[in-house]
């Protein structure tokens, strides 16, 4: 985007056409130059298309500090796509985004109660720049606009929406795990937290594990009841809560790593490589992807497999910098650094380095191409939510010599991609025996379990996603009886008035439309980073 410009007046809700908008908030926003320039990723070109498909905004902050008080909302327009950003002051930035979002949501939401900063100062900051946050796209909403909410950064969203009369349909997609009750009830306001997600009409997770720790944590709490079906009654209001497990564009990211065979970092790679082996893995820089545990992995496959040393098996990790303003995250950075060091030393010689670590992002091409002549992937998180690497390594694979994915049950992509090579990444030696039983086994079996995998992965592409959550988002059956009692937890006056009212009818037609076009996105890579 050239500029955006200072909104001079906030736009009313007003009736829409016959079709309504989508709104799109999450916590970045992929700012483009011209309404044809690619997105960031390939979640953003698919959200991206749905937008453009009918006309849409784009709302979120700016990544940017501000202290000017109140805050201005900056705005842009290319085509029927506008973007809506806002600044934060450094001490929201401190409190809500690295305090609340970044040392307590992300680390107990990744089973990290040990790592949790439980500030109940952090946990205020959070409920308010969320108000203030919906304050600015209220401003800005239309009557049939449909809101499609992401992550757990702005769970309260559609709580203040409702409160401020906001009567639209409102769906939430929660890219990260969902933990067990025992887990998630740790968090600071964890009742006000819960409550706030039966303002939504859709709740959306990543699995059904996810989907039934949430349920379970509404009923242990008293905070509402569980319907048959996927259907939760949370403060006298009906909310769908079901999995809608996230895809890549399979066929899009093959292409893309056909091409970049013959790119120079390809070339040049195989070129280091010598003829070596070589085994992958691409992971944010966070104690949730289980990297001391890979690397002491990998070690082991190397100590207990003559042949793969005598081989000398290179292992690339590319390792982005993340979050170095939290102090876990500037700790791994140093820790990780004096294990690749260690591990270099001890089995490394003058004319081989048997663990290549870089901390840097790479293009979309460039990691396909690496994805593409890499032996075996290592996708081997402690937790998460689902972990799009997994599906981009498997679609990147050569037909007639694909690669091994060897992947930690802790992924959401596990409960998907059966046909890897599934480990617990704790348990070093048997991750280490799976390296060594993916580097031994014969073509005909990693064809088989490749092109098992492949099926999966054009079952459910993310532009099926995409369309399914809208479909349940414009859907406004009521689910079935409830089931379990309601205990405790009644309705508050804003949810009383809030209950379901007529939809537009032309409004959830413009939507059916929206979800045919979504399939229509331009082809992209996925975000390798989660802010």
């Amino acid at each position: 985007m050239d500029h955006l410009e200072l909104l001079s007046k906030p736009a009313a809700i007003v009736p829409g056409g016959s079709k309504g908008r989508l709104v799109v908030v999450s916590n970045r926003v992929p700012l483009a130059s011209s309404s044809a320039a690619p997105a960031a990723g390939g979640l953003a070109v698919a959200l991206k298309a749905a937008l453009k498909a009918r006309g849409g905004l784009w709302f979120g902050w700016s990544g940017k500090t501000s202290e000017k008080s109140p805050l201005a909302c900056q705005w842009g327009t290319f085509g029927s796509l506008s973007y809506a950003v806002s600044d934060l002051s450094r001490r929201d930035i401190e409190q809500y985004y690295h305090g609340f979002a970044n040392r307590a949501l992300w680390p107990i939401c990744h089973y990290r109660l040990d790592l949790a900063d439980l500030s109940e100062c952090n946990a205020a900051a959070y409920f308010r720049v969320n108000e203030q946050f919906a304050r600015q796209l209220h401003k800005m909403l239309r009557r049939d606009d449909i809101i499609w909410v992401h992550d757990y950064h702005f769970i309260p969203m559609a709580r203040v929406l409702r409160e401020l009369g906001c009567v639209n349909r409102i769906g939430f997609f929660m890219h990260i795990p969902w933990p067990v009750p025992e887990v998630a009830s740790a968090l600071p306001a964890y009742q006000r937290l819960l409550r706030s997600f039966g303002a939504y009409d859709v709740v959306g997770f990543q699995t059904e594990t996810d989907t039934g720790n949430f349920r379970d944590c509404i009923v242990s709490a008293n905070a509402g009841r569980v319907a048959s079906g996927d259907w939760c009654e949370i403060d006298g209001r009906r909310t769908r809560v079901s999995a809608f497990p996230i895809g890549i564009d399979t066929e899009a990211f093959a292409k893309e790593a056909r091409a970049a065979e013959k790119s120079m970092t390809v070339k040049c790679t195989l070129a280091s490589l010598e003829g070596r082996d070589l085994i992958i893995g691409v992971d944010r820089l966070d104690y949730s992807k289980g990297l001391k545990q890979r690397i002491e992995a990998f070690c082991t496959f190397l100590e207990r497999s003559p042949r793969a040393e005598r081989a000398r098996v290179t292992m690339l990790q590319i390792t982005p910098k993340s979050r170095s303003e939290v102090p876990e995250y500037a700790r791994l950075q140093r820790e990780l650094a004096e294990e690749v060091g260690r591990v270099n030393g001890k089995l490394g010689d003058v004319d081989w380095t048997p663990l290549r670590y870089i901390n840097k992002t790479m293009s979309r091409s460039a990691l396909a191409g690496l994805y593409r002549i890499a032996r075996i992937g290592l996708v081997t998180p402690l937790r998460d939510g689902m972990n799009l690497v997994a599906k981009e390594y498997v679609a990147a694979q050569a037909p007639d010599n694909p690669g091994v994915l060897v992947l930690s049950q802790f992924a959401g992509a596990a409960h998907e991609l059966k046909s890897a090579l599934i480990v617990n990444p704790y348990d070093i030696e048997a991750t280490a025996a799976a390296i060594a039983r993916a580097y031994a086994m014969p073509l005909e079996e990693r064809k088989d379990r490749w092109n098992a995998l492949m099926a999966v992965l054009r079952a459910n592409s993310i532009h099926d996603w995409t369309a399914h959550f809208l479909q349940a988002l414009g859907n406004e059956h009521e689910g079935g009886e409830i089931d379990s009692p309601l205990t405790g937890g009644g309705r508050p006056p804003a949810a009383a008035s809030l209950s379901r009212t007529a939809p537009n009818r032309a409004r959830l037609d413009g939507l059916a439309e929206l979800c045919d076009l979504a399939g229509a996105a331009v082809p992209g890579a996925y975000f390798l980073t989660k802010s």
